[in-house]
């Protein structure tokens, strides 16, 4: 019996390896191109247009990695997505750093998102087979660690592009291969671990027809997609806020957008606890409201209140992880197509909430007219309350979603 015990403890043990360090891969992936970007558009000579195509490579990547993990994860089993996953990063590295072309270049990037995107799908759907207990707070734990990781890598990246290395220098290229051969740190544990699911007979599986039919996932696509624009957004928008619209200088703005990412780390850290005390419904409601009020104050309280902004990332912060667990408990034989679906939809729902933030600044900029300082701030103003109004949105549907489940006694 205690030799049982133990032996389900350590594949327990490898199980949040796997997870754990492929969360830090993933946010080490996303986040070292901050620091690279520069030296990338310098040394293949890309105008403004080209790296913006270069970077919508991570839109289009992701999406096509929604489009086919699924069906590779009922086909393949979902140790060898995940495996494959890291495999596709771990080549990636390798083809950017011997890329002399931007051809080549750009398809070794577009590679690299392949995997980022494989990535996320399949640490939702192994989070969701794995965390049966406390799924909020080892779903918020989860990304806890994408949190610290995506904190660090940009500092990470930049000092290891200045390392001189048997008389050679790192460089951008010898950054990434180094970097993203830190996937094989999770590979060690995911081929040693075993994860449950894969043994679930098709039949058994809840097709996607049947889960489309549900108004609660609809909801939950509305949530999370207002929520992670509300999320993202922030790191895009606050910065230029803070210096155009109060004169700030470069070190302070960015400092308040460390303080956000600082709150929101914590509350991936402290608060899944809370999420499963209260319940997923009620979380995601008080949740968003709470950012969207910090904003909202922020915004209409002038420089004074501008510490808000910073606390609107306790609020925002769970609601990616809430909505991983709540689809683990609502849909436990149908978990992986339902993720699929939802953070798919979310994925297009972002790109298009981040357009209408700057169509909104630059349209409220523009029917100032002459009074272009007047215009700019109101413009600012504006598109970062709709940031608000995406937390404010997840909020109000949250309300829905809690009527709709209260009625039929199936509030989570």
């Amino acid at each position: 019996m205690l030799q049982r015990v133990s032996g389900l403890n350590k594949t327990y043990m490898m199980q949040l390896a796997t997870i754990f360090l492929g969360f830090i891969i993933f946010g080490i992936s996303e986040n070292i191109k901050g620091p690279a970007i520069p030296r990338i558009q310098y040394d293949f000579n890309l105008d403004e247009m080209q790296l913006g195509s270069l970077l919508s490579l991570n839109a289009l990547g992701y999406l096509i990695a929604c489009s086919f993990t699924a069906y590779l994860t009922r086909k393949l089993g979902i140790k060898a997505v995940t495996l494959l996953a890291f495999g596709a990063m771990l080549v990636s590295g390798i083809l950017i750093f011997f890329s002399r072309s931007y051809p080549i270049f750009s398809s070794s990037y577009f590679l690299m998102y392949i995997g980022n995107g494989m990535l996320e799908i399949g640490l939702a759907i192994l989070g969701a087979r794995i965390f049966i207990r406390n799924t909020g707070t080892m779903m918020n734990l989860s990304h806890f660690f994408y949190g610290l990781s995506s904190t660090v890598a940009p500092m990470i990246a930049s000092g290891m592009m200045s390392v001189t290395l048997y008389g050679h220098m790192l460089d951008w290229r010898g950054m990434y291969l180094v970097m993203l051969s830190l996937s094989v740190l999770p590979m060690i544990p995911a081929l040693l671990s075993y994860f449950p699911g894969d043994d679930l007979p098709l039949e058994d599986r809840v097709p996607l027809k049947m889960l489309v039919r549900d108004p609660a996932l609809w909801l939950l696509v509305l949530i999370l997609s207002f929520g992670v624009v509300s999320e993202m957004a922030v790191g895009g928008w606050l910065v230029n806020f803070l210096e155009k619209a109060y004169r700030w200088d470069g070190v302070a703005a960015s400092g308040m957008l460390s303080a956000f990412f600082f709150c929101f780390s914590a509350a991936r850290l402290f608060l899944g606890p809370v999420t499963d005390k209260i319940g997923f419904n009620l979380s995601l409601i008080i949740f968003s409201a709470f950012s969207a009020v910090c904003t909202f104050a922020a915004i209409w309280g002038g420089e004074s209140l501008a510490f808000l902004f910073a606390a609107a990332g306790v609020g925002i912060a769970p609601i990616y992880p809430t909505i991983m667990a709540f689809i683990a408990k609502r849909y436990p034989r149908g978990s992986d197509t339902a993720i699929t679906f939802t953070v798919t939809l979310m994925g297009i729902g972002s790109v298009v909430g981040n357009y209408a933030i700057g169509a909104i600044t630059s349209g409220i900029k523009n029917s100032y007219g002459l009074d272009a300082e007047t215009g700019l701030l109101r413009g600012l103003q504006a598109g970062y309350g709709f940031i608000g109004l995406c937390a404010l949105i997840c909020a109000i549907s949250g309300c829905i979603l809690y009527k709709y489940l209260k009625a039929r006694k199936e509030l989570i």
